[in-house]
């Protein structure tokens, strides 16, 4: 592992609370002291609503997201508190052992609430920013065992922190300058780290300002998202009311800052005969079911994640921005820790209303011994107990069971697929392809005639190979086709040589003679009714997958674009020509339907259309279709071209309007039906359709032989 990932900008958080005198005016959210009124007796004046002022905000908000940290990662994430007046006050240091809320509030203790009659002028946020951007540039006790480890690379152990400001801002200059202000410090600290062996200079920090104000005011700063000052310095400034909005702030804030997720736990018994929460219902007839919102690192969602299974609860809308949480429903027996479940990873867990009455009775529960198995909410199908909560040495801990395939089995066939649905992978050709791009030793330095190295080739090779790759049968028609192969092995090389290009030309060719035959493709049937596309739609398929192949490699030289024109002016064919062999064909399915059906069949596979067209009409239609079915390469030649000219004249007289007889079509069909056939010879000798029979049996003089039925000599 890099040692530089080691420390993140979530190893050194500053907290910089501003406790000038502007900070004490109130936040104006009221909160209801007088919670007797029931038990109250006459007379009792009930008392007044107050309100927090907006350093009590700030104070509790800011201890909130610390409570949250320590919980879910209670070494490694260091906390620095500073308080700015006068001047700054250090509230604790990096040690481990000043990393409590404890601590943090016994001093904030002798601090105390700002004093409203000190002058302002004398006061300001910048001292604590400043003392925030120096101890950034102090050694934790982290970073010195990691440069004492690594003596020979020390210099690769980062400085990295985040700076969050929690102040009233007067303007949108005000933060500018508050910005330039930490900006200007963070260069002056790192000159001066740079010649010290007892700090590091800061190598990047995130300035985080939150800007508090009263509710009912109208906010003078403006939010902005994070904005690069400098190579070193990122801002994003946040304008929150006071009150539940900081909270909700400050709550969003530590997800993000620290990887966290949340989960919430629902339909969690408040029952006597679970010894849950016994206190206040142990005497109550009802019982009621409680949510509780747990926060954990991200991972404990990552098999939800992979597996498609995720639920969401729904965005619960918050003033201060969007909230995700995962449901996951309690599940009934219970388990005891003796039990052992086959579990991928464990998780500390912090609860997001840690003083509410179900989070405390939640806690209490785990905390003695119990577990919970929790499950995720379906609307349909078995369930599936996916996390457990249990305690391990008086921390609670969210446990991932695993509710896939086990890795300790034996690894899955690449045929079943990954999601159990997908099995026509194309294994066989993964496998050649393997062969093909197999990397071989090779002499470190030796550059090419284009200056690359051999891993750069073998990186250039590996992207062209895979440009146009599809992993499954069912989804490529050409790498079906043994006729493509000579293209598609060509196509792929960075350039092509004259004979390479006649060889894909060839193949090209070979695909029209292909499609003037009307030859079947490979193409699969899977997830669609009946015999799937038909054969000029599979033709324009093969066509078009054909394109994006030699498209995909097209820029690489001057012929791979020879071998993608050839392409285009083959598939593309005159429109009388297509049109023609369209009808042609349509016919020729008519027919077919016809013959199969019978009669009845046969008068409804013609539109109504050309039912209303008269007998002419449709006769020089059938004509034209005679041609078209004479030009495929399928149809037999006739003979000679006088049957048809034959069947032309025995045509019956054309009707004016008005629907066609049984018998007209019945004719139709006949006379269309016998110009595939060879016509009889006596008939193309024929007078108004007679023949004369026995021709020679007439003398030389041209008398008949036959005379009332009898001989003569």
């Amino acid at each position: 592992m890099d040692v530089s990932m080691m420390f993140s900008v979530s190893h050194k958080t500053a907290f910089v609370v501003d406790h000038c005198p502007y900070m004490a005016e109130s936040s104006r959210q009221m909160v209801e002291c007088d919670m007797l009124t029931k038990s109250r007796g006459q007379g009792v004046i009930p008392l007044a609503p107050v309100s927090k002022s907006l350093w009590t905000c700030a104070v509790e908000c800011s201890m909130e997201y610390c409570r949250i940290l320590y919980d879910v990662y209670p070494t490694r994430k260091l906390v620095h508190y500073i308080v700015s007046d006068s001047e700054f006050h250090s509230l604790n240091s990096w040690r481990q052992e000043d990393q409590s809320t404890q601590e943090l509030m016994a001093a904030l203790a002798s601090v105390g609430p700002p004093n409203p009659r000190e002058d302002p002028e004398c006061c300001s946020v910048l001292h604590g920013l400043v003392a925030a951007v120096e101890s950034l540039c102090a050694i934790t006790q982290y970073q010195h065992e990691a440069r004492r480890t690594l003596m020979d690379v020390a210099d690769r152990v980062a400085n990295r922190g985040r700076i969050i400001c929690l102040t009233n801002a007067k303007s949108d200059t005000h933060v500018r300058m508050l910005e330039d202000c930490v900006s200007e410090t963070i260069q002056e600290q790192n000159k001066l780290a740079a010649g010290s062996d007892r700090l590091m200079p800061i190598q990047r920090c995130e300035l985080v300002l939150v800007h508090i104000y009263p509710q009912g005011d109208d906010t003078l700063v403006s939010d902005r998202s994070r904005k690069e000052l400098s190579s070193v310095l990122s801002s994003e400034v946040h304008s929150v009311r006071a009150g539940r909005h900081l909270a909700s702030k400050l709550n969003i804030l530590v997800q993000q800052h620290f990887d966290l997720a949340s989960t919430t736990i629902t339909n969690i018994p408040m029952k006597p005969t679970l010894n849950i929460c016994d206190q206040e219902e142990q005497h109550a007839n009802t019982s009621a079911n409680y949510d509780v919102e747990l926060l954990h690192h991200r991972d404990a969602h990552l098999e939800f994640i992979k597996s498609g299974d995720l639920h969401m609860a729904g965005s619960t809308s918050r003033d201060s921005g969007l909230k995700e949480t995962v449901t996951l429903k309690w599940c009934t027996p219970r388990t005891n820790n003796v039990e052992l479940h086959y579990c991928t990873g464990a998780y500390r867990i912090s609860p997001v209303d840690v003083n509410s009455r179900p989070s405390s009775c939640l806690t209490n529960f785990l905390l003695n011994g119990r577990s919970v198995l929790l499950e995720q909410p379906r609307k349909s199908g078995s369930k599936v107990i996916s996390h457990m909560l249990s305690s391990h040495g008086g921390e609670i801990f969210l446990h991932v069971l695993n509710s896939t395939r086990s890795t300790l089995e034996d690894p899955p066939s690449i045929s079943e697929g990954c999601g159990g649905r997908v099995t026509d992978y194309r294994i066989t050709d993964f496998g050649e392809f393997m062969r093909e791009n197999r990397l071989t030793p090779f002499s470190e330095g030796v550059l090419d005639a284009s200056g690359r190295t051999s891993s750069e080739r073998a990186k250039a090779q590996l992207e062209r190979h895979t440009r146009y790759w599809p992993m499954i049968i069912s989804q490529t028609t050409i790498f079906n086709m043994q006729a493509v192969v000579p293209l598609a092995n060509l196509i792929v090389k960075e350039s092509l040589s004259e004979e390479d290009v006649l060889t894909c030309q060839k193949t090209v060719f070979n695909l029209v003679d292909m499609e003037r035959k009307n030859d079947p493709l490979p193409i699969s049937t899977v997830g669609s009714r009946g015999k799937g596309p038909k054969r000029d739609e599979q033709y324009r398929i093969m066509w078009n997958e054909l394109e994006t192949l030699v498209k995909a490699h097209v820029g690489s030289s001057e012929r791979h674009q020879r071998v993608l024109e050839c392409i285009s002016a083959c598939r593309s064919k005159p429109p009388e020509e297509e049109e023609r062999k369209k009808r042609g064909r349509k016919r020729e399915d008519k027919e077919d339907k016809a013959e199969k059906n019978g009669k009845d069949a046969d008068e409804k596979a013609w539109p109504d259309s050309e039912r209303l067209k008269g007998p002419q009409e449709r006769e020089k239609e059938e004509q034209t279709e005679s041609e078209m079915i004479k030009d495929s390469p399928d149809s037999p030649e006739p003979l000679n071209k006088k049957p048809r000219l034959m069947s032309e004249e025995i045509q019956p007289p054309q009707k004016s309007k008005g629907p066609v007889s049984l018998l007209t079509m019945w004719t139709n069909r006949i006379t269309a039906t016998s110009r595939k056939h060879e016509v009889f010879a006596g008939r193309l000798n024929s007078v108004n359709n007679k023949a004369e029979l026995y021709q020679h049996l007439k003398e030389d003089n041209g008398m008949d032989l036959h005379e009332n039925g009898k001989a003569t000599r």
